[in-house]
């Protein structure tokens, strides 16, 4: 390799963090043509994990350094979120690191790439395209090792698993993972309800807040969040709660009831 190509590898690696996918669109777009890829590749600087992908070779890439080239790179909307986002930050310990589910999210159109789904993350993933909550609302910087990608925040997360329940997620697992959510930012909580689309996952929010006791939803105006009509039936010989017009588990009624 000359001289040249020695130092523009040299400035790659350097201005780049470890633990990264580096997509050859994008290492294209900076200077670093096809041919000059391959060159890399062969002289054992990377090694390819799919079509259009590379990873240094000495790193161990996670999955979070795919998602840092998805959204720093392809500029796409995917981000961890549901469970996978509140595990992240601490709030639940459902995610056992390298046995569970993934759970990523991103906007109705876009999809995965194509080297994502041929490298083996070691993990299962559920990925949900879908636009019921804006992609550019209710999320955090979360810093993996050396690099930051952004993930759910507390609220958004909690949205995106009542979104999925019960298919995904009993109701009971998230009335679990909403009674840990009590430091949420009515601010931010506010702008998440009036933006959704999905009226069950709204309802089950503001049920399951209500049924947890939390103080940040006194300050949450109710008449700026669109709640839909009509009765919305989630469980069989369940409990119907007319405030908000759903069926719940009787499993979550059935302890206060007991206490009265």
């Amino acid at each position: 390799m000359d001289n040249d190509n020695r130092s523009k590898i040299n400035k790659l690696l350097s201005s780049s963090p470890s633990g990264i996918v580096f997509t050859s669109s994008w290492l294209k777009e900076q200077g670093y043509s096809l041919d000059l890829q391959k060159r890399y590749r062969k002289s054992h600087w990377f090694k390819s994990i799919g079509s259009g992908a590379m990873i240094r070779t000495e790193n161990n890439v996670g999955f979070e350094g795919a998602i840092f080239a998805m959204q720093n790179q392809l500029n796409t909307n995917f981000h961890p979120g549901g469970l996978t986002a509140l595990s992240m930050l601490g709030k639940t310990h459902y995610l056992e690191l390298g046995s569970s589910k993934v759970f990523l999210f991103a906007f109705a159109k876009e999809h995965l790439p194509t080297w994502f789904h041929q490298y083996d993350w070691g993990l299962d993933f559920s990925v949900s395209m879908t636009d019921f909550l804006p992609s550019d609302i209710g999320l955090v910087e979360f810093e993996v090792k050396n690099f930051k990608i952004k993930i759910s925040g507390q609220a958004r997360a909690m949205l995106e698993c009542l979104y999925l329940s019960p298919k995904e997620h009993s109701l009971l697992e998230c009335f679990e993972l909403m009674e840990g959510l009590n430091n949420l930012r009515p601010k931010s909580v506010q702008e998440l309800l009036e933006e959704c689309t999905s009226v069950k996952a709204k309802r089950l929010f503001l049920y399951l807040a209500e049924k947890a006791g939390h103080s940040w939803l006194t300050y949450i105006n109710f008449d700026k969040i669109d709640l839909g009509k009509g009765k919305r039936s989630l469980v069989k010989n369940g409990i119907y709660i007319p405030k908000y017009q759903i069926t719940v588990p009787k499993e979550l009624e059935e302890d206060d009831q007991a206490g009265i």
